[in-house]
């Protein structure tokens, strides 16, 4: 019998253990994954799962990533291979990753390590110091945590990965943009001009500038754009010019903004007067852009300096260049004129004192190529784009450019509108003191508003204010404390609307001078127009209109409850806009002083007025979007971060990424912000909770006790009546 039982456990055994690894194999082949957070950050977007499932050429993501580092970094390096293996899953045959060891030889590395560490410092990674804690002493170490993708002939490189906060929007970018950069590279009817205009008169005054290597730069240039070549399909050309003529210079400096020197006789160097000219000018076909190669900088005491531009970062800046020139990202138009702020910092009135857009710009660059259109000089507006930013303008519109603007959003060119109620008009430091006020306010009047109006959307001339808002810190000698600031509203998510995708994820916003935005439901009805308010202000709010002051020392909440509600701030209309000019007489471009006079230097032709003109006029247009924001400060550097996570930055890149049709790209933006706010709690329920917490769990333990203890005493007195 025993030897019977022993042969029946052994058979058990083998078929458990049959079982055992038939389950694996299968869960080998039958591989799936079940992604449990809320935003679902560990699962692939749609937009990348068809970036690396489109792919027309291979694909290779070499890693190189050092062993067995401490943490958070071991746990960005586990998130980097888990996530390269689920684009391995929708990926073509075209995908392909792999990981390099670079650990130090001390570490047991393999025999290999220095041929991976330099192959890795040949595409560009090198290594970054971060922090380890060892045996209770902090130390510093040097790791390579990058990647480089090569697609055909291109390279884009990650430097470092440090962190895994926007990590498969990173990788999902880059892998779209060398799809992109393929596609145009080969479509190319003609190469790119990379011109080195620098005037050989420079030299003798070369030294004087502490710029001694600047006559070898033609042949570094050279070498650049030989490099550059060999990874762009043979497309670049290179040529260099000595612009010696006045007259050469003169044209350069005209058409390409070109820097000129120019300097007196200094005997005691044997230097005679002179001029001359450096840049480096990038052209395909009509379009061109000019890089400056010295920078000139003023320093108090010390005066002037000159910097010549690092050659080791000159391939990226001109490659970067390239790619804005030959159309590597889609078109986004920007309204650069009408007292627009200028996205280069530079403000086109020099007495209108504003945030820069450097930050909006460069993270609009990442996916973008920013056509800035000027419509007083081009009076049209291009037919393919998808979107055009109107941001902050402050003068008036004539009605032929009103008419541009409605006949592109009939044509599908969505706008976005980032536009304020006042104009801020700064006052005299005399004044300013004398009465108490800063800046003054005037209502703004470009036109605009008669075309928004017309679509169903206006913006009050009126400041919200907000009890919930920012609040400053004081210095001490102001009694420390905080003040608060009112026309900074903070933006809690009770009043954010998350129906829309982009607006999911999104839990708090601050904006800044912000106006009421308001909708005519009849008018939006009428039209077959769909309006979706997209955040709001707290029921705290109120409005100030009339005479504008926003010194906070002399703002103070109403009084009167009844004064206070919700504020809409910014709305989002879809739908087929009807023409404001339907009905009206289409506006004619009006001629410049010296076109009329050129007209009227003509004789009139009587027969000319015979002849009637028609226009390609649009009255009902295709689907489109108008995303109207009642403030413009949401686009400056003061409230929108260079690395684009903050929920500000968040909320302007994937308003403008709906708006040109990649709602996919903005949903996986979205999906890991991870500003998520706790629920505000009344005084009164903090106070229970604390009181439940401080002695009702206390008395709940005696009374689990008690009760406890009663069932015991019941079930012995109820075991010793059955004896008995």
């Amino acid at each position: 019998m025993k030897g019977k039982y022993q042969t029946e456990a052994y058979f058990k055994f083998l078929v458990y253990l049959v079982v055992i690894v038939l389950i694996n194999l299968a869960g080998i082949t039958l591989f799936f994954r079940v992604d449990l957070t809320q935003n679902r950050i560990y699962s692939l977007s749609e937009a990348s799962k068809k970036a690396v499932s489109t792919l027309s050429e291979p694909l290779t993501i070499n890693v190189f990533f050092t062993e067995n580092l401490p943490a958070p970094h071991n746990t960005t390096k586990r998130y980097l291979r888990d996530l390269l293996e689920e684009y391995a899953i929708y990926a073509n045959r075209y995908f392909n990753y792999r990981f390099y060891d670079v650990s130090p030889k001390e570490e047991g590395a393999g025999e290999k390590t220095e041929e991976n560490q330099k192959l890795a410092e040949g595409y560009g990674i090198y290594p970054v110091e971060i922090r380890v804690l060892e045996k209770d002493e902090v130390k510093f170490k040097k790791a390579y945590m990058g990647l480089v993708m090569i697609h055909g002939d291109l390279i884009e490189e990650i430097p470092a990965i440090t962190s895994t906060d926007g990590l498969e929007y990173r990788l999902t970018g880059r892998i779209e943009k060398l799809n992109r950069k393929i596609s145009a590279l080969v479509g190319l009817s003609e190469k790119v001009r990379i011109r080195l205009a620098m005037s050989s008169s420079l030299a003798q005054v070369a030294p004087l500038m502490d710029l001694n290597s600047l006559p070898q730069l033609p042949d570094r240039i050279r070498e650049v754009v030989d490099e550059l070549n060999k990874k762009n399909y043979g497309k670049l050309t290179y040529e260099y010019t000595d612009p010696v003529k006045t007259e050469d210079l003169e044209e350069l400096r005209n058409k390409y903004h070109l820097m000129v020197l120019k300097w007196p006789d200094i005997p005691e160097k044997k230097i005679s007067a002179g001029e001359g000219g450096i840049g480096l000018i990038i052209e395909y076909k009509d379009r061109s852009g000019q890089l400056p190669l010295i920078q000139v900088l003023r320093i108090p005491i010390f005066g002037t300096r000159y910097e010549m531009i690092d050659t080791d970062t000159l391939k990226d800046t001109i490659d970067k260049n390239i790619e804005t020139l030959i159309g590597i990202n889609e078109d986004l138009g920007y309204l650069a004129d009408h007292g627009a702020p200028s996205l280069s910092g530079m403000m086109p009135d020099p007495a209108r004192q504003a945030d820069p857009l450097q930050n909006f710009q460069s993270l609009i660059s990442e996916n973008y190529n920013i056509r800035q259109i000027a419509l007083t000089e081009d009076g049209a507006i291009p037919e393919n784009l998808n979107c055009l930013v109107i941001a902050q303008p402050t003068e008036a519109f004539t009605d032929y450019e009103l008419y541009q603007i409605d006949q592109a959003l009939m044509r599908g060119t969505s706008l976005a509108i980032f536009t304020d109620a006042f104009k801020e008009i700064p006052q005299p430091r005399q004044q300013q003191f004398s009465f108490n006020m800063g800046h003054s306010y005037q209502v703004l009047s470009t036109g605009l508003e008669k075309l928004l109006s017309h679509y169903g959307v206006r913006v009050k001339p009126s400041f919200v204010l907000d009890k919930n808002c920012y609040k400053q810190p004081l210095s001490e000698k102001t009694g420390m404390g905080e003040r608060p600031i009112y026309f900074a509203p903070i933006i809690k998510n009770e009043f954010i609307n998350h129906e829309p995708g982009f607006m999911k994820n999104i839990k708090g916003l601050i904006t800044m001078n912000s106006s009421p935005v308001t909708v005519d439901e009849e008018t939006v009805k009428k039209n077959g127009l769909i309006a979706s308010r997209l955040m709001s202000t707290s029921d705290d709010s109120w409005e100030m209109t009339g005479r504008i002051n926003l010194n906070p020392m002399f703002i103070h909440p109403p009084e009167s409850s009844e004064e206070f509600k919700s504020f809409p701030i910014a709305y989002l209309i879809e739908g087929r806009f009807p023409s404001y000019f339907t009905g009206k007489q289409i506006p004619v471009k009006e001629q410049k002083n010296q076109e009329s006079e050129d007209q009227d230097s003509k004789k009139p032709n009587a027969e000319a007025s015979k002849i009637e003109s028609q226009s390609g006029f649009i009255s009902v247009g295709k689907p489109g979007k108008i995303c109207l924001v009642g403030s413009s400060a949401l686009l400056t550097d003061s409230l929108m971060d260079p690395d684009g996570i903050s929920p500000n930055a968040v909320f302007v890149l994937n308003l403008i990424d709906i708006l040109n049709g990649r709602d996919q790209t903005a949903a996986m933006r979205s999906k890991t912000q991870q500003f998520n706010p706790l629920e505000e709690t009344a005084g009164a329920t903090k106070g229970l909770i604390k009181l439940f917490n401080i002695g009702g769990l206390p008395v709940l333990v005696v009374v689990f006790g008690l009760f406890v203890w009663w069932r015991r005493r019941v079930r012995r007195k109820r075991i010793q009546a059955m004896f008995q």
